[in-house]
């Protein structure tokens, strides 16, 4: 049986959900949690873009919301898009992508362990605290 977890991504406006993103394994902080850390690592949110720029941008936060789903979704199986509110999908862990003071963020919580926040913090602190992770 896998590991499922959703994928939440809010928009920078008012931090309602865009989308729901479904993972059916390895949903778990050291394999999804890593590769969501890994795609935004170094994103930068922008409000228009300027040609020639050279940064890794997304135009707004559904403009992430889409890279991600492209970035994840490569074939048949293995990750579903769902509506903004999707719950109750087996999932063991839930990531939330939101801005805040105009950076990216994370919170990470545990479904089976009463819904506890694991996490949550901007990208530099979620990858000291995945790092603090390994080996428990």
């Amino acid at each position: 049986m896998g590991t499922r977890s959703l994928t939440i991504i809010n928009n920078e406006w008012d931090n309602s959900e865009i989308c729901v993103l479904y993972r059916q394994s390895d949903g778990y902080p050291e394999g999804h949690g890593i590769d969501l850390l890994n795609f935004l690592k170094n994103m930068n949110i922008v409000n228009g873009i300027s040609i020639g720029e050279s940064r890794r941008i997304s135009n707004g936060m559904d403009c992430l919301a889409a890279q991600v789903v492209a970035h994840f979704k490569t074939g048949p199986g293995g990750f579903y898009l769902n509506a903004a509110g999707s719950r109750d999908m087996c999932e063991q862990y839930i990531y939330t992508i939101y801005v805040k003071d105009k950076e990216l963020h994370i919170k990470v919580e545990d479904v089976y362990d009463e819904g506890n926040i694991s996490f949550d913090g901007n990208l530099n602190q979620y990858e000291e605290w995945l790092n603090s992770q390994k080996g428990k």
